[in-house]
């Protein structure tokens, strides 16, 4: 630009040379001996060519003009402003957690028996009371129709001994002995006919059957897990946070629940529980949540993240955290400010609080309406002058 300028200059002084030689030349041609006639004529050609000459003049004043400013305009550096304004600022702390089934069983037989008959197979759904499995039964049964017999025997015993007792005959001794007999014997027959009923492998809950872990014809014992049952319409999660954050939480408390599996899911919930013990070996408590799982997309022992609101400002003044920069004498940021008639940048020293998400809110240093350089704060220095340009949402 300054090349080109220089260039104009030249070109214009060699036209003024010009001009002022073409006079020369003039007065000179009147002072030679010429008719009226060829004066005339060679004054009228010196006319057209001085009315030449001044257009060529103020084109390139104009374009040398243009060019000043082009070069002023080159000096400044092309930034996009925004206004600061009061907004809401919230602070979340990630907890990381894991799915609980609220209603789940390892269910396993109340008695020894060998396996003769399986009705479920892994992902059927049951429901409560149920009967999922039968053991062998034929020892009880044999024992219970023997059984039967001797007291069909002794009740007979019994009413006869009753009726000679009422008439006054016979000792009250052999009366008492009957009823004791009878009474045993029905006692016996109540004992197996529940060990009869233990036979019958029954679920306490409902839900799915997730796993089976034995065959017809295998020995079952109790405390032996024969099926795994879960319930997924009901399920808890659970997260164990630092104590430093025991004060920003309590029951009833909304919360937001993510899962690593699924980045599209996200859902306020309210805590179901805090727990009243810290952990001493970790320093943490329990948060526990409840979740509807009614489409069964959520699986016990799945890994999920709790977000946990420490901080909220209604009224803050935020600025994204990529603008802020540092040196010796602490944080700071450029801002734009008014020498009229132009923007120049000045950095400005501030305080920062709490960020989040690429959010910083700013404590001190900053005001409402003071304009921060949001684009091109990377090639600004202070005091340089400033050209603003449209921001990309406003295009």
């Amino acid at each position: 630009m300054k090349i080109n300028s220089f260039k104009i200059k030249t070109t214009m002084k060699r036209l003024t040379l010009l001009f002022s030689a073409m006079a020369v030349i003039f007065f000179a041609a009147c002072s030679t001996e010429k008719g009226p006639d060829a004066i005339r004529k060679e004054l009228d050609a010196y006319h057209k060519q001085s009315k030449e000459i001044e257009i060529k003049i103020k084109e390139l004043e104009k374009e040398l003009a243009a060019m000043d400013n082009g070069d002023e305009d080159q000096n400044k550096v092309p930034v996009v402003l925004e206004e600061v304004a009061p907004a809401v600022f919230e602070h979340f702390v990630e907890a990381t957690a894991s799915v609980v089934a609220v209603s789940e069983a390892l269910i396993s037989p109340e008695i020894n028996g060998q396996i003769t008959a399986i009705y479920v197979k892994e992902g059927d759904r049951v429901r409560r009371g149920q009967t999922l499995a039968q053991l062998n039964t034929q020892v009880t049964m044999k024992s219970i129709e023997e059984l039967k017999t001797s007291l069909k025997l002794a009740t007979d015993l019994y009413q006869r001994q009753q009726r000679l007792w009422d008439q006054k005959i016979g000792s009250e001794m052999q009366f008492l002995e009957a009823k004791n007999n009878k009474e045993n014997l029905e006692n016996r027959l109540a004992t197996l006919n529940a060990q009869l009923d233990m036979a019958k492998v029954t679920t306490p809950v409902s839900g799915i059957v997730e796993r089976v872990n034995q065959k017809n014809g295998e020995l079952a014992m109790p405390g032996m897990t024969m099926i795994h049952i879960v319930n997924l319409d009901e399920l808890y999660v659970k997260a164990n946070v630092s104590e430093a954050f025991l004060p920003y939480v309590k029951k009833g408390d909304e919360i937001m629940l993510g899962f690593p599996s699924y980045p599209e899911f996200s859902k306020k919930l309210q805590v179901d529980r805090v727990g009243s013990a810290i952990n001493p070996g970790n320093r943490t408590f329990e948060v526990q949540v409840k979740l509807k799982n009614e489409d069964g997309t959520i699986k016990p022992n799945m890994m999920a993240t709790l977000l946990i609101n420490d901080y909220r400002n209604s009224e803050a003044l935020v600025i994204p955290s990529r603008l802020l920069k540092e040196d010796l004498k602490g944080k700071y940021i450029y801002a734009a400010f008014q020498n009229s008639p132009e923007y120049v940048a000045r950095k400005v020293y501030v305080q920062a609080g709490k960020s989040y998400l690429g959010k910083t809110e700013i404590l001190s240093g900053l005001k409402t309406g003071d304009k921060i350089i949001l684009d091109g704060f990377n090639r600004v220095s202070d005091g340089v002058t400033l050209s603003i340009e449209p921001s990309k949402s406003a295009k």
